[in-house]
């Protein structure tokens, strides 16, 4: 394990131009049916670090902050978007730089106040310490290149592998690494995320057209194919433990039985490229459409859908995350920000990301706080609604 921390970032005033609104914020710069599996195989990741590895000693460094007082605000509903600012509790954004070429993708905020992270570049698993702003990396091993990381119960970490085609579990407090590799039948299958159902599975998704569930108790590992080939990609678990994904590829969301049986559930827009999904808490199915530029929604017990076009001239939706209020958090590539949307008034609310591009590819929470990497950036944002 190495142990590094970012060097202290600067702010400097940035104005950007969004959707006709002019927004004064502060940004930072800093330097820097399936086949059965085997059984995981554990190592200490002592053993596991590379020899290019080094260790370095930790010092204390400090977070920018980005104050978002009025962020531009659009209403959905209509042809046309309206554009205003209104009255908006104040939020703070802080950014935390992660090692230089991390490139960090998917992020885990944890119960104790830390946050995990995937350093796909460097191909370990990264954990950030708020307070302090330290890092440390933890490799998983040769040709490790991790995409998803989420928290178990127990405060361990799972990653989804895509270099390994396994996935990665880290025990904290032993701080060893077990690898579940997928079956010899399925090389490639290019993994990308993993939610929990509940009852001791963790289902994850290949890109490469699989679909796969690990029983965390015993290591076995099931993997079908998915319908209409490549495209699995996010993936997320309702209150009730359903299992819902997402296909980019195939353009539809998928609704997993028990068994690993798939229910195709087709959103209303013909090729919409649905990348992440995330459940609110009655058990509605959130969709972010990549190609389409909208949000969506599915209803379960109605079994229908609600669209809303992103704002913007040429929006991309990639992330979707529920907060623990049932707001929805969207991040935008085309418009270079993160997007709030409260489904009661249906309207978005435009945070600008601090970095150009900051390409934000994940969202994930804990109350109070919005979580997420800028990949292009290589740092760590998170979404607080400011003190005082």
């Amino acid at each position: 394990m190495r142990s590094t921390c970012p060097t202290r970032a600067r702010r400097i005033p940035l104005t950007a131009l969004y959707v006709g609104v002019s927004v004064l914020l502060w940004a930072c710069t800093g330097s820097g049916t399936g086949t059965a599996g085997t059984a995981g195989t554990t190592a200490s990741s002592e053993s596991t670090e590379s020899t290019s590895t080094t260790n370095t000693s930790a010092t204390s460094a400090s977070p920018s902050q980005t104050t978002l007082q009025s962020p531009t605000t659009v209403e959905a509903p209509g042809t046309t978007a309206v554009t205003r600012p209104i009255p908006f509790e104040a939020l703070s954004l802080d950014a935390y730089p992660v090692p230089p070429g991390s490139r960090p993708h998917d992020v885990a905020p944890a119960a104790d106040g830390g946050v995990w992270y995937t350093a796909q570049g460097s191909g370990e698993l990264g954990w950030l310490d708020p307070s302090t702003g330290d890092t440390r990396h933890i490799p998983l091993g040769s040709g490790s290149r991790p995409h998803g990381v989420i928290v178990a119960a127990d405060g361990s970490a799972w990653v989804t592998d895509g270099g390994l085609n396994a996935i990665v579990r880290f025990d904290p407090m032993t701080e060893e690494v077990t690898t579940y590799p997928l079956p010899a039948d399925r090389p490639n299958a290019n993994l990308n995320t993993a939610a929990f159902d509940g009852n001791g599975l963790l289902w994850f998704t290949g890109q490469n057209g699989i679909i796969g569930a690990l029983d965390t108790a015993t290591g076995q590992m099931s993997v079908s194919d998915a319908p209409r080939g490549r495209g699995p990609y996010g993936i997320a678990a309702t209150p009730a433990g359903t299992i819902y994904f997402a296909s980019l590829a195939g353009s539809y969301v998928g609704r997993l039985a028990p068994d690993g049986s798939v229910t195709v559930l087709e959103p209303p827009t013909p090729s919409q490229g649905a990348r992440r999904v995330w459940s609110d808490s009655g058990g509605s199915i959130w969709v972010s459409e990549w190609n389409s530029g909208q949000l969506s929604r599915y209803e379960p017990a109605a079994e229908s859908w609600r669209t809303w076009a992103l704002p913007g001239p040429a929006p991309q939706a990639y992330a979707v995350y529920v907060d623990e209020t049932d707001i929805v958090w969207i991040s935008d590539f085309g418009g270079n920000a993160i997007l709030r949307f409260d489904p009661t008034t249906e309207m978005f609310d435009t945070l600008p990301l601090p970095s150009n591009p900051g390409n934000v590819r994940q969202i994930l929470g804990r109350p109070g706080e919005v979580w997420g990497a800028e990949s292009a950036a290589d740092q760590l944002i998170v979404i607080r609604r400011a003190s005082g």
